[in-house]
């Protein structure tokens, strides 16, 4: 297990946040989780990390399995310039995480609180959540409740999105 992931399991241990853990084969996208033969419970997410044209700004967003984001309409939603996908780099620099590994656990890497996470609304009428952390050999679920408790303890700005 490596120490970022860890991270993740010490900081919900702190919160006293319970979760379930199903460990897999590694996964980089939706199609190939939802190939897999374990029964996960709990909304799957899909979590995306980009940011503005000034490459200024950087967000978190996550948003329902299913889904796919518009970033032009997103981008009026939240009153930005164009969005794009960020680089590999700034990932890693922003949240210390790997392409196929994003997820908001990545968060507690985030010490400046540069990020911005926009929520898709449709979330939040979900029981139980679904992300990996912060390697894509893992998959654990929390509680939505209990993912809001994270997310105030991280202390990232968070706004809510219709995607």
């Amino acid at each position: 297990m490596t120490e970022n992931e860890q991270n993740v399991y010490d900081i919900l241990d702190k919160l006293e946040i319970p979760y379930i853990r199903h460990e897999h084969i590694p996964i980089f996208t939706i199609e190939e989780a939802n190939k897999l033969d374990i029964n996960i419970s709990g909304q799957h997410c899909k979590n995306l990390f980009i940011r503005n044209r000034k490459g200024d700004k950087h967000y978190l967003v996550i948003l329902v399995e299913s889904k796919k984001v518009d970033l032009r309409s997103l981008s009026t939603q939240i009153s930005s310039t164009n969005l794009s996908f960020a680089s590999e780099q700034r990932l890693y620099k922003c949240l210390a995480l790997k392409p196929g590994s994003v997820t908001p656990f990545g968060l507690i890497n985030d010490s400046e609180k540069h990020v911005e996470v926009l929520i898709d609304k449709d979330l939040l009428h979900s029981n139980t959540i679904s992300f990996h952390p912060n390697v894509n050999t893992a998959t654990i679920t929390i509680s939505y409740k209990n993912f809001e408790k994270f997310l105030n303890w991280c202390e990232n700005k968070i706004s809510y999105v219709q995607i």
